[in-house]
This record gives structure tokens, sequence and C-alpha cells, in this order.
């Protein structure tokens, strides 16, 4: 039973020598010639401008959170097909089926919900007018540099 944990540790100490041996030689290797041009802020290979703590449109987070949800979702249906495939063969598809299709219809729900009270739409009406989401972060970023 030992020589299966020992097994272990030997793969644990291999790959900490390993990772460690890595950085140690790249440490060795590397030039190390610092100047000014490298010292500078470098981000997506833009020049930064203004300040970094800006507001932004809340949309943003609402558009990443439903693309998680249903990213999530098709993570979750491969394996409860493959489940079902094995399932069928032996009469009973019908049990991951159903817990497919209740799945299904609380994420259609959900869907329903976001998209009846506009939080999938990415320019909403506004006291007769039409505001989009950088018009809003702009506002905002405005009324951050105010202050």
């Amino acid at each position: 039973m030992y020589a299966e944990f020992a097994a272990v540790l030997v793969f644990l100490i291999l790959g900490t020598a390993f990772v460690v041996g890595n950085l140690l030689l790249g440490w060795l290797v590397r030039p190390n010639r610092p100047t000014p041009e490298k010292r500078r802020v470098y981000e997506c290979g833009e020049p930064t401008v203004g300040s970094a703590w800006i507001r932004y449109n809340s949309r943003f987070y609402t558009v990443a959170l439903v693309y998680l949800l249903f990213d999530v979702e098709v993570v979750l249906l491969v394996p409860a097909a493959l489940v079902m495939r094995e399932l069928a063969a032996s009469g009973m598809g019908w049990a991951p089926l159903a817990a497919v299709l209740v799945f299904l219809a609380a994420l259609t729900l959900g869907l329903a919900y976001e998209w009846f009270y506009g939080n999938l739409d990415w320019i909403r009406e506004k006291g007769g007018e039409e505001t989009g989401a950088l018009d809003d972060a702009n506002a905002l970023g405005a009324a951050t540099n105010a202050d």
C-alpha cells in the first residue's frame, strides 16, 4: 500500500524539481537590461489614458453572467447525453431525458425572465430616448473625473 503513495511522492518531487529547475535556469540565462522603455506601463498594445478607476456599465457584467450560464449548460449537457446513451441501451433512457428536460426548462424560464425585463438589450429606452452602453459609461466617467 505504501508503494502506491511512494509513486505519488516521487511524482510530486520530480514535478517540483522540474518547475524550480526551469525557473532557476531562466533566471541564470536571460539577460537583465532594464530600460525606461521596458519599465513603462503597457496594457493590451494601447498606451494608458486616464485613470483605471472608472465605473463600467452593469450590462457588461450581465452579458458575461448570461454567457457563463449558457456555457455551463453546454458543459453539463454533454455528460448527460453520454449517460443517456448508456442507459438507453438498458431501457432506462427516460430518466436522464427527464432530468435534461427539467434542466432545459429551468434555463428557458431564466432566459425568458432576462429577455422580458430587457437585461439582454444592449441599448435601452430611457425617457423616450435611446441610450447606449458607451453613452452611459462616458457619463459615469465624466462624473468620476469631475470628483
